[in-house]
């Protein structure tokens, strides 16, 4: 049986706190260690010990949610991000956070983000726990960076340094931090080698990893256009738009009751 998730709750806001703290009184296998109102409060907490995730807000008095974010020790504690403006997620991932959740948060959201920090604290402590022996039956570990051929020869890229990939009549485009590759690559053979945890396929002709989209931007058609942090646009379908709304904690729009 796994021990209880540890977590804190960081929110400047009292009647914040009380509901987060009574969502997460519902929940299996979680504790409230503490809470903290403020940036210097939840590093305090952390460097006390004994937390294993941070449910943190944003807008705090002295230090910000985010300054705070930069501050903490890399790994662990976990931070999830509580804030009422999806734009505030393409920087807390920048500095690490797992997931984030929009205010008001949704039980459903809430524990889904919860789940995912338990299984990445988990991945994070199975190297740490397995004995040499162990070490060696397990298969080769795969590299930390997407061998993408292209025109020029092969280029490696950090996954997390995507932010989407596009096909132009018969030709994918992937778009990085560094730069723009043309690849010999279909969307479908790029899905299947990019974590499924980043990445969605949000239009037949576009890959999409939501870390880097600043803005989501309504389109008559029921889809939105999502603006990366780099100012590139990439059409959103319908249908994925819906999931994202489902994926993103958003209240349902008037398309999706029909």
């Amino acid at each position: 049986m796994s021990p209880p998730l540890r977590v804190l709750i960081a929110d400047d806001e009292l009647l914040a706190r009380k509901r987060l703290s009574r969502l997460l009184g519902a929940l299996p296998d979680v504790e409230v260690c503490g809470e903290a109102a403020d940036g210097e409060a939840v590093l305090a907490a952390v460097r006390a010990g004994g937390v294993d995730v941070v449910l943190l807000d944003i807008h705090m008095p002295g230090l910000s949610g985010l300054d705070a974010l930069a501050l903490l020790p890399e790994g662990r504690p976990r931070v999830v991000l509580c804030t009422a403006h999806a734009e505030h997620a393409v920087e807390a991932f920048e500095h690490g956070a797992v997931d984030y959740v929009l205010k008001p948060v949704e039980p459903a959201r809430l524990q889904k983000a919860l789940e995912r920090t338990r299984a990445r604290l988990e991945a994070d402590a199975r190297p740490r726990e397995m004995t040499p022996s162990a070490e060696k039956a397990t298969a080769p570990r795969a590299l930390p960076r997407l061998p993408i051929p292209t025109r020029q020869g092969i280029v490696l890229v950090d996954p997390e340094t995507i932010s989407h990939a596009s096909l132009d009549d018969e030709l994918v485009t992937v778009f990085t931090t560094q730069g723009e590759f043309l690849t010999d690559f279909t969307l479908n053979e790029l899905a299947e080698k990019l974590p499924e945890e980043l990445f969605h396929r949000v239009h037949r002709r576009a890959l999409l990893n939501l870390r880097h989209v600043a803005r989501l931007e309504p389109l008559e058609t029921g889809g939105y256009l999502a603006r990366t942090a780099r100012g590139h646009a990439v059409e959103v379908s319908r249908q994925s738009a819906r999931e994202l709304r489902k994926m993103l904690g958003l209240r349902r729009g008037a398309e999706d009751e029909g």
